[in-house]
């Protein structure tokens, strides 16, 4: 389909759309209390779900809701709850969810780890219930073939603990938190600090297994080539329910190197990020030197001021990154003072702020060391941003004073793989990804307001140093901003405000795959794939 194609029939689609407004109703008890039956008749029979379900009559149901809610904005009284909570504990269980789903016409919400960033997982407008994996959360690794079979509930520090009770020499790409769950993580592509060196998460994915609309449960072969590329970047949760996916492991040297060196306005940081944007992506693919900017109280003045603080894991001891940055990036004057030698799975701990000398079991809390409300946006680079650019940032930024801006490189192997390999499609030519994160403590919906619109206003500042045409975004960021999908009849033209910047010329390629594994579109959220309009009834 060509670009005009795909524009004009947008376009019909979307003027079509407006006759034909969806709507939903509430569950009546009855309706649910039948639901409740429909999901114990078609359980194995040696595991009934009735132990797994919690609705609100439940004294558990509150604790069970708000233990994986992650976003503290979408755990205020006013936010939509659940009508039922399946904390499935067999595969049978997520079959007759789906089966019953179907069959009372209630959304279904799929929760792993709860850390998407608009709470997509855990709410709704409409009549919903969660089916909650934190219980699918098995992992087995073997070394003997370098891989590992990982459920969705797991986390990922559960996942790198137990890399690392086996061997000191093997990793795996992905995020730095290490209480994200393994679903969500991987189905969207996934990303961390060894990227670079081994691409993103999904770039590292051998099999997996899914139940489908019909319930069955299937992998890699059994489910097909284009399924199995569109849960490895194109999100699950528009497909099926994800259950495991197998990882491939990743050589990591013994001792690798961390620092975090920090430069102030005053102290030439304005010269120094520009270098960074000029050298990030071209740097060895060992070395990831993130950069965090944000808003801090000068020293000396006590004004506000920009600080950028360059957080890097070098794959390597110490001299050789000293020997590495004196070619590459001598401006940032790294010293061996600021280097700290460690394990691979230290660095993890190193990354997440834990104290130095933390015991790495903590990888095992399923407890965020932080729990706040939030709001955040995503960008990507493909060209310096002039001095001049930064310095207007800056004085946008300090007007703000909230959003810290985080800049990912990219380059190396990132940059080799096809846009096409995998759903996510912003491989060569971006310097970077940039996150846009806004924290805060208050509850309340004028509060939420007041720093979603800081967040908003400075995404909008950036506007002419970042990519266009379009404007591309990073699918594990979700961001509400970009579109909503109500999932009627303009269900697709809702779509393309979010898939095209999200997935750009890989989004029909997942919108057919949808059409053909879900037409009836029973697996859907407010950002879910659509079907193709033809094939809607």
């Amino acid at each position: 389909m060509t670009t005009s194609t795909l524009v004009l029939l947008l376009v019909s689609t979307f003027l079509a759309a407006f006759l034909h407004p969806s709507s939903s109703s509430a569950v009546s008890d009855s309706n649910l209390q039948a639901f409740i039956q429909c999901l114990d008749s078609h359980s194995d029979p040696s595991f009934p779900a009735s132990p797994a379900v919690y609705t609100p009559n439940n004294s558990s149901y509150s604790s069970v809701l708000q233990a994986y809610i992650r976003n503290l904005r979408f755990n205020e009284s006013f936010t939509p709850k659940p009508v039922l909570i399946l904390t499935a504990l067999h595969e049978s269980h997520i079959q007759a969810s789906i089966i019953c789903g179907k069959a009372h016409g209630l959304q279904m919400k799929i929760r792993s780890g709860g850390h998407d960033y608009e709470g997509i997982s855990y709410w709704s407008e409409v009549s919903f219930f969660i089916l909650d994996l934190f219980n699918f959360r098995s992992i087995n690794v073997s070394l003997e073939d370098e891989t590992a079979w990982v459920q969705v509930g797991a986390t990922l520090g559960e996942v790198y603990y137990r890399i690392a009770e086996k061997s000191k020499t093997h990793g795996f790409p992905a995020g730095v938190c290490p209480t994200v769950g393994v679903g969500g993580h991987i189905s969207g592509g996934g990303y961390g600090n060894m990227m670079r060196k081994y691409g993103l998460t999904v770039d590292n994915v051998v099999d997996a297994q899914i139940i489908d609309v019909n319930g069955r449960l299937l992998d890699q072969e059994a489910m097909g080539e284009d399924l199995f590329w569109a849960i490895t970047g194109g999100g699950g949760s528009s497909y099926g329910v994800v259950l495991a996916y197998k990882i491939k492991l990743v050589a990591v040297p013994e001792t690798v190197t961390v620092f975090r060196v920090e430069r102030t306005l005053d102290q030439n940081a304005t010269d120094l990020v520009y270098c960074w944007t000029e050298v990030a992506d071209k740097l060895d693919q060992d070395l990831f030197i993130r950069l965090i900017i944000d808003v801090v109280n000068s020293s000396t003045t006590g004004e506000k001021t920009i600080r950028g603080s360059f957080f890097t894991l070098f794959l390597g001891d110490s001299e050789r990154l000293l020997s590495v940055m004196n070619q590459s990036f001598p401006e940032l004057g790294l010293k061996k003072s600021d280097c700290t030698e460690m394990s691979w799975v230290e660095s993890v701990l190193y990354y997440t702020s834990f104290p130095t000398g933390t015991p790495v079991n903590v990888l095992l809390s399923r407890t965020p060391q932080v729990l706040t409300h939030l709001k955040r946006k995503s960008d990507y680079l493909t060209k310096p941003i002039p001095k001049e650019g930064l310095e207007f940032i800056w004085k946008k930024m300090i007007e703000l004073e909230r959003p810290v801006l985080t800049f990912n490189p990219y380059g190396g192997k990132m940059a080799e793989i096809s846009a096409s390999a995998k759903p996510f499609p912003h491989r060569a030519g971006n310097i970077c990804k940039i996150q846009y994160a806004a924290n805060w403590d208050e509850d309340g919906k004028e509060e939420a307001n007041y720093y979603v619109n800081l967040t908003r206003k400075l995404h909008e500042y950036m506007t002419p140093f970042v990519s266009k045409f379009p404007r591309q975004a990073f699918w594990n960021y979700r961001d509400l901003d970009l579109g909503i999908n109500h999932n009627g009849r303009k269900s697709f033209a809702e779509a393309a405000g979010y898939g095209i910047k999200y997935f750009m010329g890989n989004y029909m390629r997942l919108v057919q795959i949808k059409t053909n594994v879900d037409p009836d579109n029973f697996f859907r959220n407010e950002q879910s794939i659509p079907v193709a309009p033809h094939a809607r009834k």
